[in-house]
């Protein structure tokens, strides 16, 4: 097994790596239209509809689990890193989800995807990466961005804006920290492992989370349709990103989840007519831009 892992990666096992994640970002960009279908049929908390999602992962996971496992036998900070995968994975769906109940779906998703620069910041701290200024400079620019995106000081600025924007900030920083973690116990747990044991903490803790009304009156459709659409951008999307991101540097997986934003923002624009003005338009910019600069590599 030691062998075979310091072989050097063959050109086609990084590239399905690289096509895991992009497919994975993509169907990411379809949860808006999953969530706001279902809530159209029934109101849904973000913690009863993060339960779903996790609960389909959970099951989702347990069908690859026994064929998929690490010789390896992990130690005790390893399976604490998982602990922490499932409190982070669960405060993730949950701001996101909140996020796209607070706001537009270009707001929502545009502060999520500040995820990237928390990646580049924390990864010197993380997986021991050499910081630069040009990382901090990128920080910078796509916060710039996202006060352009909220534009507090405009008459046409409303409050909902701003808390979904915190909301997807918040989701940004526990989505960043999964990933930095992943990246570290990618050698002791397979793909599969990763998302199956840390549902045992996440499952449990969005349950907690759901108001015990909100169980008393469950909408079987709107939570069959949540289910439905966790199937792909929960489960096998899921699969999908931890399977990708163990073949390709975790810069460039953040790159590659700009895919996500592209796909949901224009769903926002397409199907709810959405719009975020030219200032807005140019503060989104602004934050992928700085994305983009945290993750291209130098020449």
């Amino acid at each position: 097994m030691t062998a075979v892992r310091e072989r050097a990666p063959t050109a086609s096992y990084v590239a399905l790596g690289y096509a895991g994640v992009a497919l994975a970002a993509s169907s990411w960009g379809t949860w808006p239209l999953i969530l706001r279908t279902a809530e159209r049929m029934a109101p849904m908390s973000p913690a009863l509809e993060s339960t779903i999602l996790m609960a389909v992962i959970f099951a989702g996971s347990a069908i690859f689990v026994l064929r998929d496992r690490v010789a390896q036998k992990a130690t005790v900070l390893q399976w604490v890193g998982i602990a922490w995968l499932g409190v982070g994975d669960a405060l993730n769906d949950y701001f996101f989800f909140a996020a796209y109940q607070k706001t537009s779906v270009a707001i929502a998703v545009l502060s999520h995807y500040l995820a990237p620069l928390f990646v580049a910041v924390g990864a010197p701290f993380v997986l021991r990466e050499r910081p630069t200024v040009r990382t901090y400079g990128a920080v910078a620019i796509a916060f710039a961005g996202l006060v352009l995106l909220l534009h507090p000081w405009s008459a046409a600025a409303h409050a909902g804006d701003t808390a979904g924007a915190i909301f997807g900030a918040s989701s940004a920083v526990f989505y960043a920290s999964n990933v930095l973690v992943n990246k570290r116990l990618g050698h002791a747990f397979s793909a599969s492992e990763l998302m199956f044991f840390h549902c045992f903490i996440a499952l449990p803790l969005l349950a907690a989370m759901v108001p015990h009304a909100e169980w008393r009156s469950f909408d079987l459709s709107a939570a069959s349709l949540i289910a439905l659409g966790s199937v792909g951008p929960g489960a096998l999307a899921g699969l999908a990103f931890v399977w990708g991101l163990r073949r390709i540097p975790a810069s460039h997986a953040g790159a590659l989840t700009l895919l996500e934003p592209l796909v949901a923002v224009m769903l926002g624009a397409f199907v709810y007519g959405e719009s975020v003005g030219r200032i807005g338009v140019f503060g989104g910019a602004l934050i992928l831009t700085g994305a983009v600069l945290v993750v291209v590599r130098r020449a």
